[in-house]
């Protein structure tokens, strides 16, 4: 193998390297966020001893738009993440296409981030715990399961 393609292997790998440590941080970031969004909300519930009606209209609306930003999450990595995965797989010196992995997957992450945040959302407006650790839960899981990958080349 030639030195330069060599050097150049090892270029593309340590910038996809660099890519991967990078969304692995924002996701931490991310999914302690939400861990602190559920104290935060547990906190200013018990501050204001919410006992206001909470509105039910809002808890089905915010139940309604956090199915579809799942859907939307399935679109996007299906449309981003995963199209390009199959560019750097042929070709992974890419650098256009590595940003738009990155891209992809830190939307994919924010969608995620957003369903947790209804959950404070709707805690603050005066949901339990109970009708509102959905959100929570399913925000932390999929933020979880989406763990960046490196493209492979099968």
């Amino acid at each position: 193998m030639p030195r330069c393609s060599v050097a150049a292997k090892r270029e593309q790998n340590d910038s996809m390297e660099s890519s991967i440590r990078l969304l692995q941080i924002i996701r931490i970031a991310m999914v302690l966020s939400i861990v602190l969004y559920v104290f935060v909300g547990e906190t200013l519930a018990r501050q204001q001893n919410l006992r206001m009606q909470p509105n039910s209209a809002l808890y089905l609306a915010l139940t309604l738009v956090a199915i579809t930003i799942v859907g939307i999450i399935v679109a996007v990595r299906r449309r981003i993440v995963f199209a390009t995965e199959s560019v750097l797989s042929a070709t992974p010196q890419d650098i256009p296409a590595q940003a738009r992995w990155r891209t992809g997957y830190i939307l994919t992450y924010a969608l995620c981030e957003s369903i947790a945040l209804f959950g404070l959302v709707l805690r603050v407006t005066g949901f339990p715990l109970s009708q509102v650790a959905a959100f929570y839960i399913v925000g932390f899981a999929l933020m979880l399961f989406f763990a960046p990958r490196r493209p492979s080349s099968t």
